[in-house]
């Protein structure tokens, strides 16, 4: 009878999991293998709460759930989805470095698009995939809110773009000089600088691996895990 409970127990919070956090567990007994699903997705919250009307991924959800994956010997690997607009680039930027850093198998999958600091999210783990029709935007860090009119102010947006340049070209095949020419591209967008990647065109610019689905995702997923052990 308590085994029962304990069961049902954990399907409610599983549930409220997935609706709170966009997190679940996929456990396919062929393979014995837990892996932990994460969704990035809507626009990714900072410091400053966003309306109750935006869909957010808040980072101080993220980064405590990625802590109890690195901690925990049940958990075999990661799977991160990511449809997302982009959003605070520090926040956006932290969680990329925190998965970068977990020491167990993960796979991306890229799904209606990773803009903007999602670019960095898209390319932090160990494997990437995107849809066909999913997109990547480059663009330089916007500047919102009221700003000082300084030489020290535009310094650290430069520093704050070579930060994101440099994980983006540690963490794919792209390289930086290149990666700059996408970002400060001026013909494809009329009322912004940067360049839209569809698909197979973020595959040849090589900042992801493949394109492909959820399916390639998880098979890959399972295959990296198995190499690891």
């Amino acid at each position: 009878m308590s085994d029962t409970k304990n069961q049902e127990s954990q399907g409610s919070q599983e549930m409220e999991n997935i609706k709170e956090y966009g997190q679940a567990i996929l456990s396919n007994p062929k393979t014995n293998h837990q892996i932990h699903l994460i969704n990035i997705i809507g626009e990714i919250e900072g410091h400053e709460c966003l309306p109750s009307t935006t869909k957010t991924t808040k980072y101080e959800h993220v980064l405590p759930q990625l802590a109890v994956i690195e901690d925990s010997e049940k958990v075999d690997g990661i799977l991160l989805i990511l449809n997302t607009v982009g959003g605070d680039v520090e926040s956006g930027l932290a969680i990329a470095e925190m998965v970068a850093s977990i020491n167990k198998p993960s796979v991306s999958l890229v799904l209606g698009g990773s803009h903007s600091i999602g670019v960095p999210l898209a390319v932090s783990t160990d494997y990437s995939f995107i849809v066909p029709s999913g997109t990547m935007v480059i663009h330089p860090v916007r500047m919102s809110g009221t700003v000082i009119g300084a030489k020290q102010t535009y310094d650290y947006f430069k520093q704050m773009q070579d930060r994101i340049l440099k994980f983006i070209e540690s963490h794919s095949g792209a390289n930086q000089k290149r990666l700059e020419e996408l970002m400060m591209n001026t013909d494809m967008m009329s009322k912004d600088l940067g360049t839209i990647l569809v698909g197979e065109e973020a595959v040849k610019e090589k900042l992801i691996n493949e394109v492909g689905g959820i399916h390639e995702a998880v098979c890959k997923l399972h295959e990296l895990i198995d190499g690891k052990n």
